[in-house]
Parts: C-alpha cells; sequence; structure tokens
C-alpha cells in the first residue's frame, strides 16, 4: 500500500477509491491492520500533543523502527477498527490571568470492518460494541445538555445513569433516547430492517419526522413492520452473544442465516440450491473461525454443496 495514500487516509483527505483500497488492503491481512494500527496511534499521538503532524515517510520509519518494541496486543487487533478524526478548533482565552485552555469536543469515527467487532468506552463511562460494518460517530467529550452519538450498523450499548443529561443514539431511520439503560440496536444506513432490544431501563424511539414516538419497556424489542414501530418480547438472549464475537442462531431458517453470513463477513452469497432455505438452524458459530467453517458445520445436517468464487465481491454459490 502506497504510504501517500495510507497517510491521506488518516488525515481525512483520501479520495473514495482511495478510501476503498485502504479498507480493502486492511481486511485482507493481519500485517496490514497492525501495520495501520501502529501507524494510526502513532499520528493520534502528534494530534493529542498538538505538535504539527509528520508525513508519512517519517511516520513509516518511526512505526518500523517501534514495531519491535511495541506490543500490539490481542484486544487492539480484536477491536480492528479503523479510526477517522476530525478535527476542531482548540479555542484559548486571552486575559490579563493565564487561564487553562479550553478544548472543544473533536469529533471521532470508528469503523468495523467485516468479520471483526470492537468495544469502546466513551468519556462518559458509557461501554459500547459495536458489530461487523458498523460505522459509530461521537465527541471526544459530551457538551450541552444531551450526550449525542450516531450509529450506521448494529451497537450493544451500557450507558452510564444522568438524569439531567440523555444519552441519543442516532440512527438513520429513527433517534434512541436514553436516560440510563442498557440495550441492542441494529439500523443499518440504506437497509429497512430497524430494531431495538431492551435490556435494562427505558428507552424512547422517535422517528425523525417526530411522527412515531415509542417507549420501550425492559425485555422487548420494537421493530419495523410496513413502514410502523411494532413492539413484542425478547425471545432470544443468545443474540446478543455477537458482542462476544459469537453468531448465535435459535431455530433460524437457513435463509435468514445466510443473510447474516453476507453482513457479518462481506460475501455475496448467491443461492441456486432454494430448496433448502425453509430448513431451520440452531447453533453457535465464533465470527473468528470464517464464513467457511459456518458452511461446512451446516452441511454435516443439510445438503448442499458451495462454490468460493475468487472475486471483488467473495461470492459463494450455494448448489
Amino acid at each position: 500500500m502506497d504510504k501517500e495514500i495510507l497517510h491521506k487516509y488518516i488525515i481525512g483527505d483520501a479520495s473514495p477509491e482511495e478510501k476503498e483500497a485502504v479498507t480493502r488492503w486492511v481486511d485482507a491481512d493481519k500485517e496490514n491492520m497492525e501495520e495501520y494500527l501502529a501507524l494510526r496511534k502513532l499520528y493520534n499521538i502528534t494530534i493529542w500533543q498538538q505538535e504539527p503532524a509528520p508525513v508519512a515517510s517519517e511516520i513509516i520509519s518511526e512505526v518500523r523502527k517501534r514495531r519491535t518494541l511495541w506490543s500490539i496486543g490481542r484486544e487492539l487487533l480484536k477491536i480492528a477498527a479503523i479510526f477517522a478524526i476530525a478535527f476542531s478548533v482548540v479555542s484559548i482565552y486571552n486575559r490579563p490571568e493565564p487561564e487553562p485552555v479550553r478544548q472543544e469536543a473533536i469529533m471521532q469515527t470508528i469503523y468495523v470492518p467485516a468479520g471483526q467487532r470492537a468495544e469502546l468506552t466513551l468519556s462518559d463511562s458509557t461501554k459500547v460494541w459495536l458489530n461487523a460494518k458498523t460505522t459509530l460517530t461521537f465527541p471526544s467529550h459530551f457538551e450541552g445538555d444531551n450526550r449525542s452519538v450516531t450509529l450506521d450498523g448494529e451497537g450493544y450499548f451500557n450507558v452510564t445513569h444522568n438524569k439531567n443529561r440523555p444519552f441519543i443514539v442516532k440512527t438513520e431511520q429513527y433517534d434512541i433516547k436514553v436516560l440510563g439503560t442498557e440495550f441492542n440496536v441494529h439500523a443499518y444506513k440504506g437497509n429497512p430492517v430497524f430494531e431495538t432490544a431492551l435490556l435494562k431501563g427505558s428507552v424512547q424511539i422517535e422517528s425523525a419526522n417526530h411522527r412515531d414516538n415509542l417507549l420501550l419497556e425492559p425485555n422487548k424489542k420494537a421493530y419495523m413492520e410496513h413502514g410502523q414501530l411494532k413492539t413484542s418480547p425478547i425471545t432470544q438472549y443468545n443474540y446478543f452473544l455477537w458482542k462476544e464475537g459469537l453468531i448465535c442462531f435459535d431455530d433460524n431458517t437457513i435463509s435468514d442465516l445466510f443473510k447474516k453470513l453476507q453482513l457479518y463477513f462481506d460475501v455475496n452469497i448467491i443461492i441456486e440450491n432454494t430448496r433448502i432455505l425453509n430448513q431451520r438452524y440452531s447453533g453457535k458459530f465464533r465470527t473468528s473461525d470464517g464464513v467457511e467453517h459456518v458452511l461446512k458445520t451446516l452441511q454435516l445436517r443439510t445438503k448442499f454443496k458451495y462454490e468460493k468464487k475468487d472475486d471483488k465481491e467473495s461470492t459463494i454459490i450455494i448448489k
């Protein structure tokens, strides 16, 4: 990977084509991910210290010098997330007596590649788990009368209680407003599926046009059906084990299972053997084992063959 393109990606100057190239390069190999994270970490250090950013060649040189000294760690690799930080202005007030520098909130974005997940703690101690192909935008610290983040994908939130500053998760279709609670949100941009499952506390769900408003009770989930919000009891608690790296199915159809595999592993599954789609399956898989492990396990109970194409879409044909 061209080092100047990497540098442009980190500072936010990369073109859409360059962004896609970097993402594919990072996803292709763990060593690429390790080099990217090391580069990202070194660059972030220069940001927080408010020093001029070194050029890409200097950063790469420093990364290679320090690589043997750093322990990237399993937790860092487990997160495997791509950070893109946007800058804001630091305000300094000139007065007769010296005053501390006040730094405005810096908006940060974390993207989780396919087949990975991320875990992070926000400035208010709220814990967040992010599923595959998910983007979360959040401030370095919360200001004003609420705590607002933007989610594109799936996230599990354990929100720190603050009755004076509600926590708001903004998605493409709905906003979820809470005071302190534990809940899961599934809301990928461009996907008609929306679901919020409440484990503890209470949440208020409101549409962007303010026409739909729903107060959700614990152990229930809200979902969109025919353009309207509906509720039902949570029946599959194992589903939320995705935040621990497990894909769980509880009497789900093979059709639903294939949809999950496409989402979590960023593959394109073409189904020629449609006879198997209504068969049901229960089981648990580790995300780290990969999509082919899941398919081979399914073959033990369901008769089908699959062919994996070597193309950009990572196509798998079910025969």
